[in-house]
């Protein structure tokens, strides 16, 4: 194995790892050990990788998992890789990535490419963190508590069409994002399909609470959120070229932070296929419209270990 070593960053989120040029061709135990990191920090960070490509991202990516399509509605793009293109979109607002299909992914990859001069971050929160300290009466609700999450969301709801070209680029973005209608009931609370921990399955693309009318919801919403966003359950990333982030889609949310003016932002992420979420009481997420066998397999997680 070569000399990786794990540099944890915060109390419940977040390592560095030193000692290793990201490639495809890392050894079964240098990739558990990895795998490992992730599931304990839920991000983790790789300086350096200047020599990474999109081939050679996509190649270490397949050691860690089964990428899927690069996204279920956005196809104009790339098959297996997505350009996160502050031209057409900024992520900035708390979500955990495509929770509208019933597969959930597992992790997802993103690489700096082109990066502003000042601002860009990314923060991601723990839900594994947010969930441990909920006080008891409020475990109990969210146990048996289901969500609705679809593709027809306020993403971007801040932006303000200064320039007449991004506010364009954006809305084409979103009408390809809403091409096709997805909506899936997910539980609240999901078991960690490797870790067997309890998190909160929240973020912005929850449409209500089952059950729930639409003011009820986003009162609930809110204060279940607010427990995840947090300040001791996050970390904040400053970008710089050659950067790596690693994180566990099951355990985290994150925000970029739009906070660069009009200068050009650019990352690429590659998307892990991950399982179908089952909650506290044995019981799967259910489809109510949508079908995403084309964007990505159903992955149950399997052993790493050498």
């Amino acid at each position: 194995m070569s000399s990786l070593r794990v540099v944890k960053l915060g109390a419940h989120i977040g390592a560095r790892i030193d000692g290793i040029d990201v490639n495809g061709g890392l050894d079964r135990p240098t990739v558990s050990a990895i795998n490992d990191a992730l599931l304990e920090h839920k991000v983790i960070f790789f300086r350096g990788q200047h020599h990474l490509d999109d081939d050679g991202q996509l190649a270490f990516a397949r050691l860690l998992g089964t990428p899927t399509k690069a996204h279920p509605t956005v196809t104009s793009r790339g098959e297996r890789v997505l350009p996160i293109d502050s031209r057409y979109d900024k992520a900035n607002s708390w979500h955990t990535d495509v929770t509208f299909v019933d597969r959930i992914p597992k992790a997802s990859l993103l690489r700096a490419v082109t990066l502003p001069d000042y601002g860009g971050t990314t923060t991601w929160a723990s839900t594994e963190a947010a969930y441990d300290l909920l006080p008891e009466p409020l475990r109990a609700l969210v146990e048996n508590l289901w969500a609705v999450h679809t593709n027809q969301y306020d993403y971007a709801a801040d932006y303000d069409g200064r320039h007449e070209e991004l506010a364009d680029g954006h809305r084409q973005y979103r009408e390809e994002f809403e091409s096709e209608y997805y909506e899936t009931e997910h539980p609240v609370v999901r078991v960690h399909p490797e870790t067997g921990k309890r998190v909160l399955l929240l973020g912005h693309f929850i449409k209500q609470f089952v059950g729930l009318g639409a003011a009820e919801s986003a009162a609930l919403f809110q204060l279940l959120q607010n427990r995840v966003i947090k300040l001791e359950n996050t970390i904040r990333w400053s970008w710089e070229p050659g950067d790596l982030a690693v994180w566990d889609n099951r355990a985290t949310q994150h925000y970029a932070v739009a906070d660069y003016d009009d200068q050009y932002r650019r990352l690429s992420r590659i998307t892990l296929a991950g399982d179908v979420p089952v909650d506290v009481h044995g019981r799967r997420s259910r489809i109510v419209a949508g079908d995403a066998s084309r964007y990505s397999e159903v992955v149950q997680p399997v052993a790493l270990a050498g």
